[in-house]
C-alpha cells in the first residue's frame, strides 16, 4: 500500500499514514495536490507552514511586499533577517527548510483583473491570506468562474472568520457579503490592531480545510461561517446558502443574468426616439451638470450619495445610468441590480458623456 512512498517520506509522514481517513492514499493525494496562497502575511504565514508540514505538493505564494518589523507580531513565517526583503523568498526558504518534498511557485506580483484567471487556474484549492475586500470579491469571482473551491479568512482585532465557498456548487462569497462595504467600515490591521496570535488560529484552520478539501473528508464549512472570539473563546457557527436570486458570475466584471447591461449612446439614443422611456439617472457631481447634461435626465444623484438615496429610484422601471465616462455608473449600475430595488432592467451607459458627444450629439461640451 504504501510503495509509492520512500522510506523518508514514510518517517515524515508517519502520523498522517496511520490516520484511518487519511492513510497511504490521502498522504499521495496530498503529494499530488495544489494549493494557492494568496498573500504571505498573517494568515498566509500559518496557513503555508502547516500546508507545507502536511506534504502538499505544489504551494503557489503570491505577495508582492517586503518584510517589515511591524509584519513580525504576527506573521511568523518571516524573521528579523528578512526585513526589507521579499515576502515570497522568506516564506519559501522556510518551507524548503522544513519539507523537500514541496515544489514552492514563487508568484511576486499582486492579484488582479488582468491575471487571476490565468494564475488560479493552476491550482487546486485557493487560500485567501489577503486583508481587503477588492480581493476577497476578486478571488471570489474568479473561482465561480472556474469552479475552484476557496478558503476564506479574515480578522479584524480579537476575532476571525472562516467559511469554505464554492466547494461542489456550494455558497460562494457574494451569497454571504453581495456588496462590499464602505472603506471606512473596512478598516485593516495597520487601522485597527489585530491579536497576534489571532491569525495564527484563523490560517491553520484555513490550513486544515484545505486539506479536507483535498482529501474528501469530514465536514467543511460550506454554508457556514465559523466566528471566532478570542476574547471570550467562543466560536458561533453561522449557516447560509446560496441565493438563487443572486446574479452569477460568468466572466470577470460580468454578472450574469441579473447583472447591469452596457448599452451604447447611439443604441440609445435610437430606442428612446423610437418611444422607449427608461428613467435616465445622471450620477455625476453638481458641477459636471453644469458643464454638460444629456437631455431628458430625469434625476441627478451624485454616485457616492446613491447608498442613502437610493429610494429616489423609482422601481419597476428600466433604469439607465450615466456620468462622464461610464466608470462610476458602471458601480452604480451594479449597486441598483444588488440591492432590493424592484427594476426592470438596469443599463450602464457605455462611454457616458464623452461618448454621446461623439455618437449623438456634437454640441454636448467634451471636459
Amino acid at each position: 500500500m504504501t510503495g509509492r512512498l520512500s522510506p523518508e517520506q514514510r518517517e515524515r509522514y508517519a502520523r498522517h499514514l496511520v490516520l484511518p481517513r487519511v492513510g497511504p492514499e490521502g498522504q499521495e493525494q496530498l503529494l499530488n495536490s495544489s494549493v494557492l496562497v494568496v498573500g504571505a502575511g498573517g494568515l498566509g504565514s500559518p496557513a503555508l507552514m502547516y500546508l507545507a508540514a502536511a506534504g502538499v505538493g505544489r504551494i503557489g505564494i503570491i505577495d508582492n511586499d517586503a518584510v517589515s518589523a511591524s509584519n513580525l507580531q504576527r506573521q511568523v513565517i518571516h524573521n528579523s533577517e528578512w526585513i526589507g526583503k521579499s515576502k515570497i523568498e522568506s516564506a519559501s526558504k522556510w518551507i524548503a527548510g522544513l519539507n523537500p518534498d514541496v515544489d514552492v511557485v514563487k508568484i511576486n506580483d499582486r492579484l488582479t483583473d488582468e491575471n487571476s484567471m490565468e494564475i488560479l487556474d493552476d491550482y487546486d484549492v485557493i487560500i485567501d491570506g489577503t486583508d481587503n475586500f477588492q480581493s476577497r470579491y476578486l478571488i471570489g469571482d474568479t473561482c465561480e468562474i472556474l469552479g475552484k473551491p476557496w478558503v476564506f479568512g479574515s480578522i479584524h482585532r480579537f476575532e476571525g472568520q472562516i467559511s469554505t465557498f464554492n466547494l461542489n456548487d456550494g455558497p460562494n462569497y457574494r451569497d454571504l457579503f453581495p456588496t462590499s462595504p464602505p472603506p471606512e467600515l473596512a478598516p485593516n490591521c495597520s487601522e485597527a490592531g489585530v491579536l497576534g496570535v489571532l491569525p495564527g488560529i484563523v490560517g491553520t484552520i484555513q490550513a486544515t480545510e484545505a486539506i479536507k478539501v483535498i482529501l474528501g473528508i469530514g465536514e467543511c464549512l460550506s454554508g457556514k461561517l465559523l466566528a471566532i472570539d478570542t476574547l471570550s473563546m467562543e466560536m458561533r457557527s453561522l449557516s447560509f446558502s446560496k441565493n438563487p436570486e443572486r446574479a452569477r458570475v460568468t466572466k470577470l466584471g460580468e454578472l450574469s443574468e441579473r447583472d447591469f447591461e452596457e448599452i451604447g449612446a447611439k443604441e440609445f439614443s435610437e430606442r428612446r426616439l423610437g418611444g422607449w422611456k427608461p428613467f435616465l439617472l445622471d450620477v455625476r457631481r453638481a458641477h459636471e451638470e453644469v458643464i454638460a447634461s444629456i437631455e431628458g435626465t430625469d434625476a441627478r444623484i451624485m454616485h457616492l450619495e446613491i447608498p442613502s438615496r437610493v429610494e429616489e429610484i423609482p422601481s419597476e422601471m428600466d433604469i439607465v445610468v450615466y456620468c462622464r465616462s461610464g466608470q462610476r455608473s458602471a458601480a452604480v449600475a451594479r449597486f441598483i441590480i444588488e440591492s432590493d430595488l424592484n427594476v426592470r432592467r438596469v443599463f450602464n451607459l457605455a462611454g457616458g458623456i464623452l461618448s454621446w458627444s461623439d455618437n449623438v450629439d456634437s454640441n454636448i461640451t467634451k471636459y
